[in-house]
């Protein structure tokens, strides 16, 4: 595997709320923090939405969820396939830390977590290595989804800024 890893002085912060967010919330979130200074990348997780009917007498048929929506993050269409239970993120600062701990405070009318820890691998893991080859791209280390397709595009890379 590639000894390749992403800058390890960043901030990994943690934002779990209480209850899932609906559609609306999850993108005023996700587009606030993605005007910030500083944010290097971030993620959502929680559980997944099926597309279909996995058993039963409706196999196969599809499922009309209302968290099954497409939403724009700064300008980029992103289709949520799972209920936002989490956002995970790097930032540069702590100065950075507070202003996103202050947009969660306007946008989240409920109770949430602000942790600080280390929530994303800094070095390839098996299915990152599985995935995406033993060079991949730093960037992308700890973004992969164990049950994703491979045949789909798993990431949205936002503001990719140009080498």
């Amino acid at each position: 595997m590639s000894d390749a890893s992403p800058n390890t002085d960043y901030l990994q912060l943690e934002i779990y709320p209480s209850r899932l967010l609906n559609p609306d919330t999850a993108e005023a979130l996700l587009n606030e923090i993605a005007m910030l200074e500083g944010v290097v990348r971030f993620f959502v997780h929680g559980p997944r939405i099926p597309q279909t009917v996995p058993y039963g007498p409706a196999t196969g048929e599809i499922v009309n969820h209302p968290a099954n929506k497409v939403i724009v993050v700064a300008g980029q269409e992103i289709d949520l396939e799972v209920s936002v239970g989490g956002v995970r993120l790097e930032v540069t600062d702590a100065d950075v830390k507070e202003n996103i701990r202050e947009i969660c405070d306007r946008l989240l009318p409920f109770s949430y977590e602000f942790r600080e820890g280390l929530f994303i691998p800094t070095i390839q893991t098996v299915t990152d290595y599985a995935k995406r080859g033993p060079d991949a791209d730093p960037m992308l280390l700890g973004m992969a989804d164990p049950k994703g397709k491979l045949s789909k595009k798993p990431i949205c890379i936002l503001n990719k800024k140009s080498e």
